[in-house]
This record gives structure tokens, C-alpha cells and sequence, in this order.
């Protein structure tokens, strides 16, 4: 009978290698047990791609060097131990499994990082499109590497728009506004109808000087039903901004109005506080400052509706309006109230949203108060906030304020007469317009280089594109030719592959029922593990905390501090190995020492204590559960010792039964279970501690799973059926 059987599987098997041997190139079924060739390639946070990195497999030794694209190959099958080392120094490791995994190296710190995507590739799109939003406006650059992420993902028309979209919005923040007009138009092609496309595109387009094509995106927009007041106001606000630069003031502030009503409408204060600003200077612009003036004051009483960083943004808006207007007093009375708001607040500055993204900060607004005192001529206390705002910029280095200040200074001693202390002033501003001005050259070249790399990284994506396209014509021929292949030979071992795929069906359905009976045998116990040890840590956490409020109660601060201390050591070590099944036991002994140290703390008048290890235990050649034995210690102690009328002693023993096992002895002379058990009764307890209930079910599944790995033993300590006795038998591994 066996003979026939291995006859029969030695025909299957050499039967089903002449199949495919015939069959090249016919698809192979991955398996978990093969060796695959493994290529990817590995970039930094930046997306540069990295060169000279080894990448090795552990398990097979096959080894690669990352080319100048960043890209290696390697053959590993899954599970296998991936390293990845830079000048014979190893960054990192990781396990190779199905999923695809992409890295990003940190090269300052020398650190790997391996992202896996647990999910299909529509969540490798939105997750990489995720990042590259969340990285827009704190790192542009390493958004635009998430974009082009996105775009190797997929090759979905809709989602390729959307990543275009997203790249447009990273050019915009660049203010690189020419490539955000090209990444909006592309995305614009497929996504003709989203409506926060058209507006963006709009509003690029005035940028842009193309103000016939953005107001005619405008215009849709303010007759779209489906769009929200808020781009129908974005919308009228554009346009006012075509008029205001065609020197149209009239039909501007009409554009604004309507605006402002519609705002007023849905109550959307931001937007009220804005275009009641915008209203006045064109109003002022155009010579009517009675009006401007009352729309200005709605600007500031709106603003006071939001944050304080929004009103503190609007008087300064107010204040330069005053000040083209030639009203100091006002003008000083509101940069007044931003520096209260300011110093009381600790604000240290107030980004404006603009163009030239300015910012409000004590040092500015005490210069401006400065200057605003100087043409009113009170040129003591305008020196006094001259010297105020050039000591404060010094500390943050605002050197741009800090020179204005001392230019300020500078040419008002001239005006005074007073050459000594304007020529003192006027060292410190050449000084400072010299570091100034190294600065700038150095921003400059920076930006030139950054435009460049923009412009590389933005040509890659369309390269990117360009490849795509070439690819699936390449691919499509590919299918093609594979279908004739694949009809030619279908005729011919259908008959064949039927036989073959019964056979292997009746081979695999034995193998797998045998194989699935023990695999989630396995996994229910290390599921059922792993639940009892998530339960022990918060009954732990519990316990402990309740001494910690007991010593608060009292008052006993000191003893508290030293409690917390000491507990917040212990948890770390037990947070540190409470995902495994087994610890080192000297390390557990560690945790027990601390832990008994921490129970004395606060039953010190209850117990005493001793921790004897037998000298030729070796400890370090033994693995235990963790958290095993301080269940024991805590009912030896909670419902023990603590109910004792006299001091008791809680005695730990750790001797040598063999070579293979040690034997652990925990007793306490306390009330006894009886007793303990009766106290509870008594006192009607509603909750049950679980500490021993998850001890024995951790010990049975451990048992079953290691071959009876751990023995536990409980019993009186006494005859009178008082203190008891914990004998735990630990096996080697």
C-alpha cells in the first residue's frame, strides 16, 4: 500500500515537471517557500534616491549595492531577514513578506525606516497622497516625493488627476506659480467639474497675469448651484482683484460687496472681517476716507468675533491704513493694543497671510510705534521704542528689524543734532546691512537651486508619465502574444492540467485539513496568550496605583514621590516585555525585587521580607513568562499578610531540582486561603481579582504548547490551614 502511494505521488510529480516545462511561460503561483528575486529601490526623506547601500538576505546570502537610481535586486523568499548596511556599518533589518515595502533613509542619523502597506494599492494611493498633503507647507520637497509615490501606484486616469492636483498645491506653496498653472491644468483635464479645482486654477491664472481665462472660471463658479458660499465669496473676491488691477475701483468694490453680503448671509466672520479691510483701502485709494473709515472699524469689531492672533492682524491692516491716511493718533492707539495683546498673550509673532507672508511680531510693532512717534514728533519716546525694538530683535535675531530700529535711531539723532549717537547707530546698520545682505545672497542661491531641483523633480513626474504610457502599450503587445501562445497550447494539455489539477486538489485539501487543524490550534493559543497577557498589565497597573492613592490619601508626599518613582521603573520594564512569551529570569527576578521592594513600601508594618537565589542556579540559561510569578507575590501580600493581626514574612527561594529545571518556592505565614477567601465573602466584594484566574490559564496554554514547560503547585502552608505555599517547577528550554 505505501509502496503504491509513494509510486503514484514520484509519477504526479515527475508528470506535472514535463507540463511545465512545456509551458514557459505560463503564470507561476507565488509560494511562501520559494525563493523570489526581490527588486525595489531606496530613497531618502527628500526622495533623492540613495547609492552604495547594501542590501543583503540574510537567509540566502544574495547581496546587492544600490545603483545611482537607488534600485537593487536581491533573491529572497518570504520571511527572510533583510539587512541593509552603508560603509560596512549595518542602518537596519527587516522581514521580506508579501507586501510591497517602500524605504526612506535619514541620512543624518543614519537610520532606516521601512513603511509596509498593509493594505491594496488604492490605500498605497491615498496613504502617499495623505503624506504628501500633510508635508506641504512643513517640508514642500518631501511632498513632492510622495507625489510621485502616488503616481507609480496607480494608473487610474481619476486618481492621476488628483495627484496632479496635489503636486499644483506644493508649487503653489513654493510660489513656483508658472508649474502650479501646468499641474492644475493637466488635473483640470479629468477633473473639470470639482469646483475647488476651478477655483485654484482661477486664482493661479490672476497670479499669472491671465486675468481673461481666470475670470471666466470665476464667473462659472458664482453660477454653480453646487458650489458653497464660501468659494461663491472666493470667487467674487477674485474678480475684484482683476478690477483692482485693471484700475477698475468702482466695479472692485462692487464685486467685494456682494461678497461681504453673501459673508454677512452665512455669518462667516473671517470672511466679514477680510473684505470689510479690502472695502476701505479702495475706498481710501479712491479718496472717500469717511467711508473707508467706517468700513475699517466693522473690519476690527469682526475681528474681535475670532482669535486673538486675527484681531491682532487686523489693527495692524488698520493701523497702515491710518497711516497712509496721515491719522498717527489712531494709528499709535492700535499698534498700542497689539503690543498689550502680544506681551500678554506671549505671542511670539503673527504670520499674515500674503504674498510677501509678512509677520507681526513685538519687535515690528514697537518699531512701527517708534516711526508712528517720529513723524508726530515726540522724538523721546520714539527713541525709546526704537531702542526697545532693535534690544528685542537682537535676542530672537530678527536682523531685518533689528536694522530698521537702528536706522530709525540713526536718522533721528541727525534730525535731533546729536551726531555722536547717530553715528553710533549708524555703524551698527551698515554692520548689520552687510550680514544682512551675505544673507540674502546665500537665500538667493539657495532659491536658484531649489528652483532647478523643482524643475528636475517636476520633469521626472512627467518622464514618469511618459514611461507609463510606453509601458502599458509594451504591455499590452506583451498580453497580446501571451494570449496566442496560451490559445495554441490550451488544446493540447487541457485535458492534462484537469488531471493534474484533481490530483493536486485531493493532495492539497489532505495537507491543508491536517495543516489548518494544527495552525489554528496555534493560533488560538497564542491569541488566547496574548489576551490574558493584556489583561494582566491594567489588573497590575490597578493594584499598584491604589497604593499610590493610599499614600496621597495620608498625606505622605515623600513616600508617594519615592513610590511613583520606583514604579514608573518597574513599568517600563514590564511595558518593555509584555508582548513576549518568554523573558530572560533574571530579568523577571529584576521586576519581582522591585516590585516586593514596592509592596513593603506600602505594607511595611505588615511584612517582612527575603529573596534567596541558591548560588549554583544559573538564571541566565533559564526563560520564563513574564509577569508569572508576581501574581503570587501580590495575593501572598493583598489577601495574606495584609489581613494578619502580627508582622508576617513573605520568603522567596529559587534552588536547582536538576540540570533542566529549577524549582521556585513562594510562601507567606498570613491568614491562609481559607481564611481569605471568608474576609471576602464578608466584606461582599463585586469584583474578583483575575491576577490567578489568568495565571492558571497562561500556564495551561504554555504547558501545551512547550511540552509541560511549567508545573505550579499551591497549597496550606501550615496544618491549621494557615499561610500558603507556591511551588512553581520552571523547565529548561
Amino acid at each position: 500500500m505505501n509502496f503504491k502511494i509513494i509510486l503514484f505521488i514520484g509519477f504526479f510529480i515527475s508528470l506535472s515537471q514535463v507540463v511545465f516545462a512545456q509551458n514557459d511561460n505560463a503564470p507561476v503561483t507565488q509560494d511562501i517557500n520559494r525563493v523570489h528575486t526581490y527588486s525595489d529601490y531606496l530613497a531618502d526623506e527628500d526622495g533623492n534616491r540613495l547609492y552604495g547601500v547594501t542590501v543583503k538576505c540574510v537567509n540566502t546570502n544574495s547581496s546587492d549595492v544600490t545603483n545611482n537610481n537607488g534600485e537593487f535586486s536581491i533573491n529572497a523568499k518570504f520571511g527572510d531577514i533583510i539587512e541593509l548596511s552603508k560603509d560596512g556599518k549595518v542602518i537596519n533589518s527587516f522581514i521580506y513578506d508579501k507586501r510591497d515595502l517602500n524605504y526612506e533613509v535619514e541620512d543624518s542619523k543614519e537610520v532606516l525606516f521601512a513603511k509596509k502597506n498593509k493594505e491594496k494599492k488604492v490605500s498605497t494611493f491615498q496613504e502617499a497622497i495623505d503624506s504628501a498633503n500633510y508635508f506641504i507647507k512643513r517640508k514642500p520637497s518631501k511632498s513632492i516625493f510622495f507625489v510621485e509615490k502616488a503616481l507609480k501606484s496607480t494608473s487610474n486616469t481619476k486618481k492621476n488627476a488628483v495627484a496632479y492636483q496635489t503636486l499644483a498645491d506644493v508649487f503653489l506653496e513654493l510660489k513656483q506659480f508658472d508649474l502650479a498653472e501646468s499641474n492644475y491644468r493637466t488635473a483640470f483635464v479629468t477633473l473639470k467639474k470639482s469646483i475647488p479645482l476651478q477655483l485654484k486654477l482661477a486664482q493661479v491664472l490672476i497670479i499669472n497675469k491671465k486675468n481673461a481665462e481666470g475670470k471666466k472660471l470665476f464667473d462659472k463658479i458664482i453660477k454653480n448651484k453646487k458650489a458653497v458660499p464660501f468659494q461663491k465669496i472666493d470667487a467674487y473676491d477674485g474678480i475684484a482683484t482683476i478690477h483692482k488691477v485693471q484700475g477698475k475701483t468702482n466695479k472692485a468694490i462692487s464685486q467685494l460687496k456682494k461678497a461681504l453680503q453673501l459673508a454677512k448671509k452665512h455669518q462667516i466672520t473671517p470672511k466679514i472681517t477680510d473684505l470689510n479691510s479690502k472695502i476701505a483701502n479702495l475706498l481710501s485709494a479712491k479718496g472717500d476716507y469717511d467711508s473707508s473709515q467706517g468700513y475699517m472699524n466693522n473690519s476690527i469689531k469682526s475681528s474681535k468675533k475670532e482669535n486673538v492672533n486675527r484681531a491682532i492682524i487686523q489693527r495692524s491692516k488698520a493701523a497702515d491704513f491710518y497711516s497712509r491716511n496721515n491719522s498717527i493718533d489712531k494709528e499709535i492707539a492700535l499698534r498700542k493694543e497689539n503690543l498689550k495683546d502680544i506681551e500678554t498673550n506671549e505671542i511670539e509673532a503673527v504670520n499674515v497671510e500674503s504674498e510677501n507672508d509678512a509677520v507681526i511680531s513685538k519687535q515690528k510693532v514697537k518699531y512701527e510705534i517708534g516711526n508712528a512717534l517720529e513723524k508726530k514728533k515726540n522724538y523721546s519716546e520714539a527713541i525709546f521704542y526704537y531702542k526697545e525694538s532693535a534690544a528685542d530683535a537682537k535676542v530672537v535675531e530678527d536682523l531685518e528689524t533689528q536694522k530698521e530700529a537702528v536706522q530709525g535711531l540713526s536718522e533721528l539723532y541727525v534730525k535731533m543734532g546729536d551726531d555722536s549717537n547717530a553715528l553710533i547707530n549708524y555703524k551698527k546698520y551698515t554692520k548689520l546691512f552687510d550680514v544682512i545682505y551675505q544673507k540674502k545672497e546665500l537665500e538667493i542661491a539657495k532659491a536658484v537651486t531649489q528652483a532647478k531641483e523643482l524643475t528636475q523633480q517636476q520633469n521626472r513626474i512627467f518622464g514618469l508619465e511618459k514611461d507609463r504610457e510606453l509601458n502599458e502599450s509594451k504591455l499590452n503587445l506583451f498580453k497580446s502574444e501571451q494570449n496566442l501562445v496560451s490559445e495554441s497550447n490550451r488544446r493540447q494539455k487541457w485535458i492534462i492540467y484537469s488531471l493534474i489539477g484533481g490530483l493536486l486538489l485531493m493532495l492539497l485539501s489532505l495537507f491543508y485539513m491536517l495543516r489548518s487543524n494544527k495552525q489554528r490550534k496555534l493560533t488560538n493559543n497564542l491569541l488566547a496568550l496574548k489576551s490574558l497577557r493584556s489583561q494582566m498589565n491594567p489588573h497590575f497597573i490597578f493594584n499598584a496605583l491604589n497604593s499610590v492613592n493610599s499614600f496621597i490619601a495620608t498625606n505622605d508626599e515623600r513616600s508617594a514621590n519615592r513610590y511613583l518613582t520606583n514604579f514608573s521603573t518597574l513599568m517600563r520594564s514590564v511595558l518593555e516585555n509584555s508582548e513576549q512569551d518568554f523573558i530572560p529570569l533574571e530579568k523577571e527576578v529584576e521586576q519581582l525585587k522591585l516590585y516586593v521592594d514596592l509592596e513593603h513600601t506600602r505594607f511595611e508594618d505588615k511584612f517582612d521580607y527575603s529573596f534567596n537565589i541558591d548560588k549554583n542556579v544559573k538564571i541566565s540559561e533559564f526563560q520564563i513568562p513574564p509577569m508569572l510569578l508576581q501574581p503570587y507575590i501580590e495575593n501572598a501580600v493583598w489577601h495574606g499578610l495584609r489581613y494578619k493581626n502580627e508582622k508576617g514574612l513573605l520568603d522567596i527561594n529559587i534552588s536547582q531540582l536538576d540540570d533542566e529545571n529549577i524549582k521556585i518556592t513562594i510562601t507567606d505565614d498570613g491568614i491562609g486561603r481559607l481564611k481569605s477567601k471568608a474576609l471576602k465573602s464578608k466584606n461582599q466584594l463585586q469584583q474578583k481579582s483575575k491576577g490567578m484566574q489568568n495565571i492558571k490559564q497562561r500556564v495551561a496554554i504554555l504547558n501545551e504548547m512547550y511540552t509541560d514547560k511549567v508545573d505550579v503547585i499551591i497549597s496550606d502552608l501550615f496544618e491549621d490551614e494557615t499561610g500558603t505555599k507556591v511551588v512553581l517547577t520552571l523547565k529548561k528550554d
